[in-house]
């Protein structure tokens, strides 16, 4: 990579790589950490959790907890920065009333998990976001929340939202889309209703709702897809360490995976079995994975990833794969090109619907680095076997999108420039740092 390459810059220079090597210790998850502050905001008890996330969307959550009257702090441990760690002051079930609105910025994880706890609290409560969350659906969640007696106010559905809460009624409710945040939102919200709250999926997707409402001390059980919470149950505070972020550890397996001969090792990643089906399609296509020291955190797996470049071939992704992929399908659509047989997406309307419209995204970008694409409704077909060349790209403002196509310029002819490659921040503050210190070129 160029050494234009900044964090805080909205344009990168990608150049063409020889390969990739080295470690690389991915951020803390941050679909766990969302809900560990979430939760440690209703806790009894300070909360310390190391390796929390540093992605934008976090920071949104922190600064929502903390207008609900939820003191939080970042501590140094033995005087390193690297190693600090966030403190959030639980206040209990009750929350504080809001004075001013909750702005939720570019995280759709915040708006629509903490609308589950905000939804139980005995007052007005007003959530809104950027321009890019404004446009994003949130009736999957202000309907089984109304069901359960909650008042939410809003304009055909999309955000702003001001949610009426009170006393709340337990359902049991059968999402028609599987969404883990919808699956989170309505047990939260089961914590402040009376009686027991089901949540039956129609497919199963990630549990990180459940495992820590668990680690806070809640008994949350699951029989096949339905997960039942009691109401009433009051949670405790906890300490724990935030495994590394399979998602964002997808840009680097797959950078690798562009390289025969290319190495990457990565430390201390979330090894959660509704995550990890990302691991069996990689190695599908080729790319060799070896595991190592396997640990349990709060009920979290967490190990060591070595991946080795190989043969890289094709895959289709389909119905729970897609589900299951649905944040790492960017990255493996925009390195298709690469593989031999291509990649075909199917059943991911969920995609349209994201930070951007992640389908015509990634088709965009690929048509212009000289591509073939096929853009379906539901997914896309990418033929393998083809060469891209470098181009001006755009990260539509979607900080998947900026990061994948950052990958897929490693094995372009001629340099590739991404703008709005700021958007990384989202997620990955750290990501076109962490590129660069692996690329070599």
């Amino acid at each position: 990579m160029a050494d234009e390459s900044k964090p805080d810059v909205s344009s990168v220079v990608v150049c063409p790589a020889r390969g990739v090597g080295g470690v690389v210790r991915i951020p803390g998850d941050k679909s766990i950490s969302h809900r560990y502050a979430m939760l440690a905001a209703i806790a009894e008890g300070t909360s310390r959790f190391h390796n929390f996330s540093a992605a934008r969307d976090c920071a949104s959550t922190l600064a929502c907890v903390a207008k609900l009257g939820c003191e939080w702090k970042r501590v140094s441990e033995d005087g390193a920065a690297e190693d600090s760690a966030i403190e959030v002051r639980g206040v209990g079930p009750r929350l504080k009333a809001p004075v001013e609105v909750l702005d939720c910025e570019n995280s759709g994880s915040t708006m629509r998990m903490l609308s589950g706890i905000l939804a139980g609290q005995p007052f007005r409560s007003e959530l809104s976001g950027d321009e890019s969350l404004s446009r994003r659906p949130m009736a999957r969640i202000i309907t089984p929340l109304t069901q359960m007696g909650a008042r939410i106010d809003t304009a055909g559905g999309r955000p702003p939202l001001t949610i009426h809460g009170g006393p709340l009624k337990a359902i049991h409710y059968r999402p028609e889309m599987a969404s883990a945040q919808v699956k989170s939102c309505v047990l939260f919200a089961g914590l402040f209703a009376d009686g027991e709250t089901v949540v039956e999926e129609p497919i199963r997707t990630r549990d990180h709702g459940e495992i820590a409402l668990r680690a806070f001390g809640a008994e949350v059980d699951r029989a096949g897809n339905a997960w039942r919470i009691m109401g009433g149950q009051r949670l405790l505070a906890i300490e724990a360490h935030v495994p590394g972020d399979l998602s964002s550890a997808a840009f680097f397996l797959c950078a690798a995976a562009l390289f025969p001969g290319s190495q990457i090792t990565l430390p201390g990643i979330l090894m959660n079995p509704t995550r990890a089906r990302l691991l069996d399609i990689l190695m599908q296509m080729g790319l060799k994975i070896s595991v190592a020291h396997v640990e349990e955190h709060q009920g979290e797996l967490v190990g060591t990833i070595e991946a080795r470049g190989g043969t890289w071939k094709g895959a289709i992704i389909a119905a729970a794969d897609t589900a299951a992929l649905i944040d790492e399908i960017p990255v493996l659509a925009a390195v298709a090109p690469y593989t031999e047989s291509g990649l075909e997406v199917r059943d991911g309307k969920e995609l349209r619907v994201k930070e951007s419209d992640r389908i015509a995204a990634v088709a965009a970008n690929l048509r212009k680095m000289g591509a073939e694409v096929e853009e379906r409704p539901d997914g896309m077909h990418i033929p393998g076997g083809q060469h891209l060349h470098g181009a001006e790209l755009d990260s539509f403002g979607d900080h998947r999108i900026a990061m994948a196509f950052a990958v897929a310029a490693l094995r372009a002819e001629g340099e590739t420039t991404i703008h709005g490659a700021d958007a990384a921040g989202v997620s990955y503050p750290a990501f076109w740092e962490e590129l660069r210190s692996v690329t070599r070129e």
